[in-house]
């Protein structure tokens, strides 16, 4: 399975992105999806994710009520909306589907996209 994440770019501080993240084959529809990033200089962290049919959706602290996670199963798409984007969402952003239908432990996400910059001007 091969991830494909797209539409990073550069946004002001206040301003929006949305991720996608696209499967090959559509491989991923009965698994969860999880988005993480990685600042320069920092580990790499969770910043949502969601369960196979979209009944669950996690997030981090540092993100709730800013991003939106969803899916289209029948397009094989994973989206990451972000809004009121703040300098420190800086990162490169990487989606990643678990071998599993409902979110559980990091290690659980096997397939990993190529990631999306992300830069958030102040």
């Amino acid at each position: 399975v091969q991830l494909q994440a797209s539409g990073g770019g550069l946004a002001q501080a206040g301003g929006s992105l949305r991720l996608s993240c696209a499967a090959s084959r559509n491989t991923f529809s009965n698994n969860a999806v999880a988005w993480f990033r990685q600042a320069p200089g920092k580990e790499r962290e969770f910043v949502a994710s969601i369960s196979w049919n979209g009944g669950r959706k996690d997030y981090a602290d540092s993100v709730k009520g800013r991003f939106t996670i969803s899916r289209d199963r029948p397009k094989g798409a994973v989206y990451l909306q972000m809004n009121s984007l703040k300098p420190e969402d800086t990162a490169v952003y990487y989606c990643a589907a678990s071998l599993r239908p409902y979110q559980g432990a990091t290690d659980d996400y096997r397939y990993w996209g190529q990631g999306t910059q992300v830069t958030v001007s102040s």
